[in-house]
């Protein structure tokens, strides 16, 4: 039975994802200007992900993105569910290696965002029978973001992960401004981008939501 997710989500099409240690120097100044930008093209969304600071860093950066940022932008933390809580943020995203995301949800309660990533159907299988507002899958296209990417499952993978999930489905890997709409058209609902974003993060926002915006 699958366990339904307490509060309706409305993911937009574009799902960034904000890496300190990949904005110029890595500064917290860096990086809420980052999302400052980010928010001025147009994302009502922002991903704060970073593998190898400590939980204080990430704490920090965290309560000072919550202030920073507008109350209806939401603020998803990646894997660490405690960090969520106590920085007041909108949710997390566990991976496979993180915490099972019952776990997650119990930590961030009923009310918080719970955003899981799938990279083959048996992965995605068992992520929607979870309370999990959104599904991520991927990568779709070859990435720079991981040293150790999983295998590339391309928008075939997209499809037949569409087909078997109705929960928000969110595409990651290697998408571009030039591949995006294949990606939407593919099934997803929403396009998580990293690197294209870094060289002007307002512009490309902006460029992303408008090539989206007639889509469904």
């Amino acid at each position: 039975m699958t366990s339904t997710p307490t509060r309706k989500f409305a993911i937009p099409h574009l799902y960034p994802i904000l890496v300190p240690s990949r904005i110029g120097s890595g500064t917290l100044a860096e990086s809420c200007e980052f999302a400052r930008e980010l928010v001025a093209g147009g994302a009502t969304l922002v991903q704060l992900r970073e593998k190898d600071a400590s939980a204080k860093e990430v704490l920090r950066l965290a309560r000072d993105l919550r202030r920073m940022l507008p109350d209806d932008v939401m603020l998803i933390l990646n894997d660490r569910a405690d960090l969520a809580v106590a920085a007041q943020a909108n949710g997390v995203h566990v991976g496979q290696n993180d915490i099972p995301p019952d776990a997650a949800r119990r930590i961030i309660g009923p009310d918080g965002i719970l955003g899981v990533s799938t990279h083959n159907l048996e992965q995605l299988g068992a992520a929607h029978q979870t309370s999990s507002n959104y599904l991520a899958i991927g990568p779709v296209f070859a990435t720079i973001s991981k040293d150790k990417p999983d295998p590339v499952i391309g928008l075939e993978g997209v499809r037949r992960a569409r087909a078997n999930s109705r929960k928000p489905l969110v595409a990651i890997g290697g998408v571009t401004l030039q591949n995006c709409h294949s990606v939407i058209e593919a099934g997803a609902d929403s396009v998580a981008v990293i690197s294209e974003l870094l060289p002007d993060p307002r512009k490309v926002t902006a460029q992303f939501l408008l090539k989206m915006a007639n889509l469904g």
